[in-house]
């Protein structure tokens, strides 16, 4: 059953001062609550051992902390972790912790579902339910730090903004989680070592530009060719390439960062000069690195993994024209936790 309390962490750290000056006790009372909620990750009232239980007791009578709960885990032979998240009304997402011998990496998820429509994408056949709230997001990144100190002894080093879900579409509650992520009251993450992930939304990649953010940005674009891209991503009938370019370039000018473009080449859609010499025209506008990444089925006839020489011709040509191209082999695959495949199959 859905609580009707209100979640405290719905609160500013102010309206929890608020709160505790209107029942008489100290405002500094609740800067102790919201460390607990966004430093420590209290999931409990009673977690917060130096409230005392009276005050502990009142909080429970107001509020409520909708935590996540890990429903279950599934470990890849590669170390890859997927975790089956499930929300406060039952809802069920997935997020990946992905390790390397010098990182470890949260992949996490932004709506139930998808808004988007991407052909090659598991995700984009489930229907969308909600947006996530910034705490359902905040908490998949605690719930991966706790388990890459667990698994790996290290704290998480990076967070990548690919799973379920266009983040661009949960604009305000994706900003919201990164700034506590970011936070010295939060997890106190280096911007830097978060990257957004989107399908392209010009009017939102603008707006991120305006609203000065610090992390990276990366577009899955997939086809530099509007009709190919129509074929594959239909909603790109409505967010053009041409809008695309714009939005990227006014980032560029206004943040002086440049893109990364991620990219999967499928045999018999973008794997012919044509792509090619589209795509390196694509990235001349614009300073970009490139991703390109390792198709993984998700049982659909219609999409197969491109031949080693077309990667090949691709890597060839960014190379030749001083565009930094990566090859970014898939983790996971084992348990349906790389790229394009949660589906909440569990």
């Amino acid at each position: 059953m859905i609580s009707k309390k209100k979640d405290i962490r719905a609160l500013s750290k102010k309206e929890i001062r608020d709160f505790f000056e209107g029942i008489g006790d100290k405002a500094y009372r609740g800067n102790q609550v919201y460390e607990w909620l966004w430093t420590k990750g209290a999931h409990h009232f009673e977690d917060m051992t130096n409230i005392s239980k009276d005050k502990r007791i009142l909080l429970q009578e107001h509020f409520v902390i909708n935590h996540i709960e890990v429903d279950s885990i599934q470990k890849s032979k590669d170390g890859t972790i997927k975790n089956a998240v499930k929300l406060h009304d039952g809802l069920i997402v997935e997020s990946v912790l992905i390790p390397t011998k010098t990182r470890t990496t949260a992949c996490v998820s932004s709506q139930v579902g998808c808004s988007l429509d991407c052909k090659f994408c598991a995700t984009a056949r489930l229907k969308k339910m909600r947006n996530l709230n910034p705490d359902e997001i905040f908490d998949q990144v605690m719930a991966i730090d706790k388990e890459s100190r667990l698994y790996h002894s290290r704290p998480l080093s990076n967070v990548v903004f690919m799973g379920m879900g266009e983040p661009l579409m949960n604009y305000k509650n994706v900003i919201n989680a990164i700034e506590k992520i970011t936070s010295k009251e939060g997890l106190g993450m280096s911007p830097k070592r978060i990257t957004l992930s989107t399908s392209g939304v010009p009017k939102m990649i603008k707006k991120l530009a305006d609203d000065k953010v610090k992390f990276n940005l990366a577009v899955s674009l997939h086809s530099a060719i509007q009709e190919t891209r129509e074929q594959i991503m239909p909603f790109a009938d409505k967010l053009n390439l041409k809008d695309l370019l714009e939005s990227l370039i006014y980032w560029y000018t206004k943040t002086k960062r440049r893109i990364t473009y991620e990219y999967i080449i499928w045999e018999g859609i973008n794997d012919n000069d044509d792509h090619i010499d589209a795509f390196l025209r694509y990235c001349k506008k614009v300073p970009c690195k490139v991703n390109l990444i390792e198709y993984n089925s998700i049982d659909d006839d219609d999409f197969k993994q491109a031949s080693t020489k077309s990667i090949e011709a691709y890597i060839n040509a960014l190379e030749k024209n001083r565009i930094p191209v990566t090859v970014r082999r898939s983790r996971g695959k084992d348990i349906d936790a790389a790229c394009g495949q949660l589906a909440n199959k569990h």
